[in-house]
């Protein structure tokens, strides 16, 4: 079965057919109303099924209208509606919905879940995110960057903040792009040493700086995220802003990394917060362009699952 359950475990041949078939979508929509279909209909009289434990904006409107551009239709179920794991065992819903759809995208907490998910489905499953993981985030990301710079590979990308889910799929993507990784950010929040490793275990220069200009010297690429995750609780907030007002990317801290170095965020951000304004709009910034390429990129990662 052809899952997508992290960067880490795809292999890099596939992921990289992955983004050049995002380019490839991306590029003959051009011009194209956003409401009509895609010419090529791989998805049609197919069923995908979009599992929110989560909230979502960008997954759900991405995964949604990517499914319906190729000519395939969705059910989208919240947690709630199914009481994941609750009432009736993940292993079988999973056993359940296969009988009735052609593939599955969850958003979801524990990784556990998704890992479970995907044991038990006998239709491809793909990682919409998780806590400790964003795949589809960074592919997004990659194709992004590839499409303003040109090959990431052999860059450099600068990791703001918080050592979290989707910094830990940059991680992953570093070594499997062939990509340089510096993370700056308090040491309460360092990613897993795991991540860290599988990195460096590719070849590519792995750095942790707690200074953040050091950080950003010769950075192509600088990224950052939230300070406060949707599922922290309240009291977390005041805590996660003391560890990480250093490491607010402002002006300033853009000025030391190269002039033409691009700047991204996931979204939603609180501006001022992990990011000012004046970088969020200012000419580096290519947050929207990210935003869009979720649909590009999961519709690739969709077809891919299928086999199409």
């Amino acid at each position: 079965m052809t899952h997508f359950l992290d960067i880490h475990t795809t292999s890099a041949e596939d992921l990289r057919r992955m983004i050049n078939s995002a380019h490839a979508m991306k590029a003959a929509r051009n011009g194209r109303p956003k409401g009509t279909p895609d010419d090529d209909q791989p998805l049609k009289g197919r069923m995908v099924a979009l599992i929110f434990e989560k909230p979502s904006t960008r997954t759900r409107v991405s995964f949604d209208v990517g499914v319906r551009q190729m000519g395939g239709e969705t059910m989208v179920l919240s947690g709630k509606e199914m009481q994941l794991g609750h009432g009736e065992t993940i292993a079988d819903t999973a056993r359940v919905l296969s009988r009735y759809v052609d593939l599955i995208m969850i958003r979801t907490f524990e990784e556990a879940t998704l890992q479970e998910m995907a044991e038990y489905a006998t239709v491809p499953v793909i990682n919409g995110l998780t806590n400790r993981t964003h795949p589809c985030q960074i592919m997004a990301d990659v194709m992004t960057y590839e499409e303003h710079r040109g090959p990431i590979a052999g860059k450099k990308v600068v990791w703001c903040g918080d050592g979290n889910n989707v910094c830990a799929s940059f991680l992953h993507a570093a070594g499997q792009f062939g990509f340089d990784f510096t993370f700056t950010g308090p040491q309460t929040l360092d990613p897993e040493a795991d991540w860290l490793g599988f990195a460096r275990s590719k070849g590519v220069s792995v750095q942790v700086e707690r200074d953040p200009a050091k950080a950003m010297a010769g950075a192509d690429l600088v990224v950052t995220d939230t300070w406060v995750s949707m599922h922290d609780p309240e009291s977390a907030k005041e805590r996660r802003h003391n560890q990480l007002r250093a490491y607010q990317v402002n002006e300033a801290l853009m000025a030391q990394a190269k002039p033409d170095a691009l700047f991204m965020h996931c979204l939603p951000a609180h501006r001022n917060d992990e990011v000012t304004s004046a970088v969020m709009d200012g000419p580096n910034s290519v947050v929207f362009d990210e935003a869009e390429n979720r649909l590009h990129a999961q519709k690739a990662v969709m077809r891919w699952c299928l086999g199409l």
